[in-house]
């Protein structure tokens, strides 16, 4: 049977500096989720997002249509990005498969203005686009770039008076995937 021993007092000197090396090599620092290139499928984190929102909107008249329009940076809410078409389009396919008639509106401009007391309010192009369309809703969204998520938010909202039928909030880990959709900063 062999023994094992105490190391003698090199080896032990050897084997210190050897963990001590180890230890020096290691992180403390957080892993960042964006350099780790998570795997998200941005569609069906989108239509699970859409299904949560219309399970918590007001019931929604099939008479009357929903208005849709891209996403919008809540940075600047005159600009939007593939990633903010891509999530109008995502929503506005669910939106209709629940039955109600969408309108899909392709506007230059933003469906907000920004008034000094910093509230979102329909446009005047969206209520005159509403009322044309004898709309009873308008379906809107903005996203915030966050150092390793993109928050999202959308609403449903009548637009005979700006009330909130339904909202839900939800973030995605940017990837590569995601960032790419994203405008360059």
């Amino acid at each position: 049977m062999k023994r094992i021993g105490i190391p003698s007092l090199p080896q032990a000197a050897i084997l210190f500096l050897v963990m001590l090396f180890a230890v020096g090599c290691s992180s403390n620092r957080p892993v960042n989720a964006a350099s780790q290139d998570v795997q998200v499928d941005v569609v069906g984190e989108l239509r699970k997002a859409s299904k949560h929102l219309f399970a918590v909107t007001a019931p929604l008249d099939i008479s009357q249509p929903v208005l849709t329009a891209s996403f919008a940076s809540i940075d600047d809410l005159q600009q939007s990005s593939t990633f903010g078409r891509q999530a109008a389009e995502v929503f506005t396919s669910e939106l209709a498969r629940t039955g109600v008639p969408v309108v899909e509106v392709k506007m230059r401009d933003s469906l907000f203005i920004q008034e000094r007391t910093g509230e979102l309010m329909l446009s005047r192009e969206l209520r005159h686009l509403s009322s044309s369309h004898n709309a009873q809703a308008v379906l809107v969204g903005t996203y915030a770039v966050g150092g390793t998520h993109l928050y999202v938010n959308v609403r449903v909202v009548r637009t005979a008076d700006n009330v909130i039928l339904g909202s839900h909030n939800f973030s995605l880990p940017i990837n590569r995937d995601i960032r790419s959709m994203l405008p360059r900063r």
